[in-house]
């Protein structure tokens, strides 16, 4: 287990450089209205690490799991009523209710199956998470998502049968590739649907992803430090 008081880290340090970084990438880009959300991604650290983040006065956090966050976060959101938790790892669909009571944001709808249950759950529950729809933008077969030819469907989907309101988009480029002309791409299409969150860019590109409209970036590594293979 990583642990906070073993390591050089400066968690605050890092986010303070991160802000700067994206608040120069809006800066440049001429398209900027408000500001670029940060998503600190918490995945696999420890509550100990991420309450450094929390003292700082970061409120806004990424997991992948349902099952780690349940582990994680119940306390810290008792103790911090403006946490807004986002899920941005893949879903099962029958991790769907709790998904619903734990996340603010679900970035990661990409089959009507899911869309289908998670609508279902929310309609009895006193939460409304905010749903996005994940694009396999770089058509990978080991990536979760869309692919961007049935993501007009779904949406339609979303929207239509299932009532399911999609606030925006998000991706994952492929590593090995410039991610630039994905996130035009993405961008093009949240456009094309009249879809204004765009979830794109992580640490090592989110600078480029804010240049080509992102609203939020996930950043994990540049705040925490590599991942803990334990937590």
């Amino acid at each position: 287990m990583r642990n906070a008081k073993d390591t050089s880290l400066d968690v605050a340090e890092n986010l303070a450089n991160v802000r700067r970084l994206i608040s120069a990438a809006e800066a440049a880009r001429n398209n900027s209205d408000a500001p670029v959300e940060l998503i600190a991604v918490s995945k696999m650290h420890s509550v100990e690490t991420i309450k450094m983040a929390l003292a700082s006065g970061h409120r806004v956090f990424g997991e992948n799991r349902v099952q780690e966050t349940q582990k994680k976060w119940p306390d810290q959101r008792d103790r911090y009523p403006d946490l807004s938790l986002h899920l941005i790892g893949p879903l099962q669909t029958n991790k769907s209710a709790d998904a619903v009571e734990l996340f603010d944001v679900i970035q990661t709808v990409d089959r009507p199956k899911l869309a289908r249950a998670l609508a279902s759950h929310i309609q009895k529950s006193s939460r409304n998470p905010e749903c996005m729809i994940q694009v396999n933008i770089g058509d990978e077969a080991q990536k979760a998502g869309v692919s961007i030819a049935d993501f007009p469907d779904l949406l339609a989907q979303c929207r239509g049968e299932f009532d399911l309101p999609i606030s925006g988009v998000m991706c994952i480029p492929p590593v090995s590739e410039n991610p630039a002309p994905y996130f035009a791409l993405l961008a093009k299409l949240a456009d094309r649907h009249d879809l204004k969150t765009l979830s794109m860019g992580m640490t090592g590109d989110y600078e480029t992803a804010i240049k080509f409209g992102a609203t939020s970036v996930r950043v994990g590594t540049g705040i925490f430090g590599p991942r803990p293979t334990i937590v």
